[in-house]
């Protein structure tokens, strides 16, 4: 079965930045490979959209992760792509400039956020949630998350394999 984890950065950030490093060497330790395109030639966040979409990602197994800007660009290209696992880290959504209504569209979401963002209001990931019946987790944090790592790679971890359990028959 053939396993891939594509992530989306964030607006300020890179495809390989501290988040992308841990939670991809999760995804490598579970059998999957590991994609991190670069989005930094635009700040359009649907050009980013459209870009992963022309990328046409596929796999047996497909999971989408996106951290600010990059949750967003997952989420909106998760509608298309419909993949197995969608993870979302303080997801830019129902924000001035993200004109796409998210609706996202996987098998399983998970939404991670800081409750002390300053950039993205904790209140957009609950709704998000509260909308598509997603597995929330709020934390002590700011928007990066960064002082997150070690759960982060726990909650994905457990992420990953719920994923999987779910493509298993009945």
């Amino acid at each position: 079965m053939q396993k891939v984890i594509y992530f989306a950065h964030g607006k300020e950030s890179g495809p390989w930045g501290r988040k992308i490093q841990a939670l991809a060497a999760v995804g490598r330790d579970c059998g999957y490979a590991v994609e991190s395109p670069d989005y930094s030639f635009t700040h359009d966040p649907d050009r980013r959209v459209r870009h992963l979409l022309e990328l046409a990602p596929a796999a047996d197994c497909l999971v989408l992760v996106g951290s600010s800007m990059g949750g967003y660009v997952s989420a909106v290209a998760s509608r298309t792509l419909r993949p197995n696992g969608l993870f979302l880290l303080a997801p830019a959504v129902y924000m001035p400039g993200y004109e796409a209504e998210p609706d996202p569209r996987a098998d399983l979401i998970e939404i991670v956020h800081g409750w002390h963002d300053p950039v993205i209001p904790v209140d957009n990931a609950i709704r998000l949630a509260c909308r598509h019946h997603a597995r929330l987790h709020l934390l002590d944090s700011q928007h990066t998350l960064n002082d997150q790592i070690p759960y982060l790679e726990f909650l994905f971890r457990r992420f990953l394999a719920d994923v999987e359990a779910a493509m298993q028959p009945a």
